[in-house]
């Protein structure tokens, strides 16, 4: 993926789907939602394991300046590669094109290193955990309103508490100056309000009868978002002159935190944070202790194939880039390097990157040429060659509107679509449905007609996001094999986005092609949903948020609308089998693979004891690069590979 999209991405983040795909790795553009789940029925197990903190060696007053070229204490350092592509702009928070991939990144699982959230998310199961928070937080009976209380022990990094009017002057300075994460949550959420120094109230936005609009979006800000300290916005806001432009764009390196992490070095070559050994979090209230390493840096590399490179060599330990076939280095280079997952996909696969079709083409408003080129795709063929076979196959998990966490999977009936769904390559069955639809070659040169017009379409993706590019490739290859022809084309992506983004699509060269979908989060699977095939986006301009193909259907507008409100566990069940049963009959555009949300391969040369399936933590650690949501307790449990 080029470096271009860092800063098209920082451009709108609220969250992101981040899909870590392609060549070099970057965050993805963000919908304008926030992620959400029901509150958590019991507190989180205090700390992960009792790994022991490692003893520094230089206290943070005697750390050496860092120079452009100079070096950090191996055994301190945690390095990392694939989420800096570019020099560091700035470590405003409010902003949202700072470029800071160790620091800022407000997503489904929000990155804690520098800022924190009241809540961490988990995606291995569902919940969100307290952080700053002091236990579960609670719905009132209508669930119209959550309140939740600050942990006595949490401290800014200049002492002073964390209070709840911190948490209502963020918000309330996000409205103020018109900030991406206020226009993502403003129409959900109504007011934050500090009711005493520690307890926080969150009125939801209502609808006409008296229910909050969503309440799915408004328990997601808990995960999703910062808290910033009063004070520090106070004087962001004077030197801003209460100018919002200025306010968003200020550098802020004066910024106060409340996380374990803070700014060291950045340049153009690397970026370095070192920890705050005065850090509240190792209050016995939250981790009791330290995170293992001093350091958390990351080399700015020229490509994917630099940061491959670093990894091999041990210079890099956590690489959050896509490695072809990453099973090759301890298979049969007997390297220290290791997956989350021991065995193919070797990543959980919460991302789906998916292949839209352009409804307002010819031909393509018909379903039955859609399913049709959608059964026709080998998968097996993008998933052992664009991805190495770092995706499950779809006779694996077998494909609905679900990524394939086990919390999903439950999430409908199975046996209700399976006659439904494909795994791909049925040429067969796509000849047989077109002709049963009467899309057929009647002047014998091999394509199939409507109207009289041959079946021709443009498929296409980014240039250079080489994973893709390759699963389009497939995707043409079955249009040659039922007759309808596909070529392919590969705009730069400060093009594409342009185009994909903004109805109506052009009526050449982006008839089928590729976008994201949501990922884990907590208002998953209904955030993947709304994005696939809500009315809510399709056929807008500006539209960052999904269902780029047009696709509208009132009986799929009503369930989307429906299911925030919803709690009984049968009846959801039975909203999301009918958006599955209608999505795969209707084929607005079909998942390619299965892909991480973030990669997550780590050299054990220096460090080791990271997260991997079955290691026993409790909660159970994600592999979100020991930076992301409840991923950051990997960091306590890290330790240093004896000599």
């Amino acid at each position: 993926m080029p470096k271009k999209l860092q800063a098209v991405a920082s451009l709108l983040m609220v969250f992101s789907f981040v899909l870590s795909a392609c060549a070099p790795a970057a965050t993805t553009v963000p919908p304008t939602e926030a992620p959400v789940v029901e509150s958590p029925t019991e507190a989180p197990v205090a700390a992960p394991t009792d790994a022991p903190a490692v003893e520094p060696t230089v206290a943070p007053t005697e750390a050496p300046v860092a120079e452009p070229g100079g070096s950090l204490p191996r055994n301190e350092t945690l390095y990392y590669n694939g989420q800096q592509w570019g020099a560091v702009a700035c470590w405003n928070p409010y902003s949202s094109s700072c470029n800071n991939g160790l620091a800022i990144a407000q997503g489904d699982s929000a990155r804690v290193t520098m800022f924190e959230t009241p809540y961490l998310y988990n995606m291995l199961d569902g919940k969100q955990y307290p952080l700053l928070a002091d236990g579960p937080y609670t719905w009132n009976d209508a669930r119209t309103e959550i309140t939740f209380k600050i942990k006595p022990a949490a401290k800014w990094s200049d002492g002073t508490p964390v209070t709840a009017e911190d948490v209502a002057y963020t918000w309330a300075s996000h409205l103020k100056y018109e900030t991406n994460t206020a226009a993502a949550n403003k129409d959900y959420v109504d007011t934050i309000e500090a009711v005493d120094a520690q307890t926080v109230v969150i009125k939801a936005k209502l609808d006409e009868d008296g229910n909050a609009i969503n309440p799915l979006l408004v328990a997601a800000y808990l995960s999703g978002n910062y808290v910033m300290q009063k004070a520090w916005t106070e004087t962001l806001e004077e030197r801003a002159g209460g100018d919002a432009a200025k306010f968003r764009e200020d550098v802020a390196e004066d910024v106060v935190y409340s996380g374990p992490y803070h700014m060291f070095f950045s340049d153009e070559t690397k970026v370095v944070l070192v920890r705050n050994d005065e850090y509240w979090g190792q209050d016995a209230s939250m981790w009791g202790k330290l995170p293992a390493p001093k350091y958390l840096a990351h080399a700015i590399y020229k490509d994917n194939a630099a940061g491959f490179t670093a990894l091999k060599a041990g210079e890099v330990d956590v690489s959050q880039q896509f490695n072809a076939n990453i099973q090759d280095l301890w298979l049969k280079d007997g390297l220290p390097i290791s997956t989350y997952l021991p065995e193919a996909p070797y990543g959980i696969g919460a991302s789906l990157p998916t292949a839209f079709f352009n409804l307002s083409s010819p031909g393509l408003d018909n379903a039955a040429i859609r399913k049709a080129i959608a059964i026709a795709v080998d998968y097996d063929t993008i998933i052992a060659n664009a991805m190495t076979n770092q995706s499950a196959t779809f006779n694996q998990v077998p494909r609905s509107v679900m990524n394939p966490t086990a919390g999903e999977q439950e999430m409908y009936d199975q046996a209700a679509v399976a006659d439904l769904q494909w795994a791909g390559k049925d040429i067969e069955g796509a000849k047989a449905l077109l002709d049963e639809a009467g899309v057929v070659d009647t002047d014998g040169d091999g394509w199939r007609e409507v109207d009289g017009k041959n079946l021709s379409y443009v498929a296409t993706c980014p240039n250079g996001w080489s994973d893709w590019q390759a699963a389009i490739e497939v995707v043409a290859a079955a249009g040659k094999e039922i007759g309808i022809e596909i070529t392919t084309n590969y705009p730069e992506w400060s093009v594409y986005q342009t185009v994909v983004t903004v109805w109506p699509l052009p009526e050449a060269d982006y008839d089928i092609f590729m976008m994201w979908s949501g990922g884990a989060g907590p208002t998953q699977p209904w955030g993947r949903v709304r994005g696939l095939i809500g009315g809510e986006f399709a056929q807008t301009t500006g539209n960052w948020n999904g269902n780029w193909g047009g696709y509208i259907n009132p009986e799929v507008d009503a369930i989307i609308k429906a299911i925030p409100a919803e709690t009984d566990a049968a009846k959801l069940k039975e909203m999301y089998t009918e958006l599955t049963r209608i999505y795969l009959t209707e084929v607005p555009s079909f998942t390619l693979m299965y892909r991480p949300q973030v990669f997550h391969a780590v050299n054990e040369s220096v460090w080791t004891n990271f997260p991997h399936q079955d290691d026993g933590t409790n909660p159970p650690v994600p592999p979100m690069l020991l930076t992301d949501g409840w991923g950051i307790a990997g960091l306590y449990n890290l330790t240093l590979v004896e000599p």
